[in-house]
């Protein structure tokens, strides 16, 4: 797990905003967002097309520079950052989990788990025995040599978390992580997110599914840009199927 540094929270955000110019017309993508997050949270964004909320998930996940405002990430002031350093943050910090999976279909599960560990400069030893590890984490040590095509959607997945963790980041980013999924696979995933928000990882999932939604533990709702409400969730969807049978 990441140190954890003085200040509780992960994630403070403080009034940013995005406008994106096309042409003449000016798109406010976000106006003014304030959200503070705590080391250990289980968030949810929530919102229609073009509430914000991928936007949203960009900045906070570093692909994206605010046009205005400030972000603190782990103590860091991330928003007037460089392309080159936002990379370095993004690798050292946010572990990404995409609904599209993103492994590379000619390498096995363990070389795609062990891919950020090259950038990170690991030697393969280390790297190899770190993905071993992130693989044994979701319950997939057993499909180390096998490659996505000899895997199921949810076994993908579960590889593609298994490469999130690999870095111990301090925030787990899962965008729309169950959209390719059936729902029996989006129960075993969600209980597996469930499982590591247990062992005290913070978790930002983006979705626009209620259902999905209810497994967060703090919902954020967000419309034109703004958030509309923020809550603790107090009916928390329990797992009903184990996260790791496959």
């Amino acid at each position: 797990m990441p140190i954890a540094t003085a200040s509780p929270f992960v994630i403070q955000t403080t009034n940013i905003a995005k406008e994106y110019v096309m042409g003449t017309e000016h798109i406010h993508a976000l106006r003014s967002v304030s959200i503070d997050i705590k080391r250990g949270e289980y968030v949810a964004f929530m919102g229609p097309s073009g509430s914000g909320k991928s936007t949203l998930m960009n900045i906070v996940g570093c692909l994206d520079t605010p046009t205005q405002g400030q972000y603190i990430l782990n103590g860091q002031d991330v928003s007037r950052m460089t392309d080159n350093q936002l990379a370095e943050v993004r690798n050292k910090e946010i572990g990404f989990v995409f609904q599209t999976f993103n492994l590379l279909p000619r390498s096995t599960s363990l070389d795609n788990v062990a891919l950020p560990l090259i950038y990170a400069g690991l030697g393969k030893r280390e790297r190899n025995e770190r993905a071993l590890e992130a693989l044994r984490s979701v319950g997939l040590a057993d499909r180390a040599g096998h490659r996505p095509n000899e895997l199921s959607g949810g076994q993908r997945q579960r590889v593609a978390i298994a490469r999130a963790l690999v870095n111990t980041p301090s925030v787990l980013l899962a965008d729309e992580p169950t959209g390719a999924l059936d729902s029996k696979t989006s129960y075993e995933i969600m209980g597996l997110f469930e499982a590591l928000y247990a062992k005290g990882n913070t978790i930002i999932m983006v979705t626009h599914e209620e259902d999905i939604a209810r497994y967060a533990h703090r919902i954020v709702r967000l419309r034109d840009g703004l958030i509309e409400t923020d809550e603790i969730n107090h009916e928390v969807s329990q797992p009903a199927i184990n996260s790791f049978s496959h």
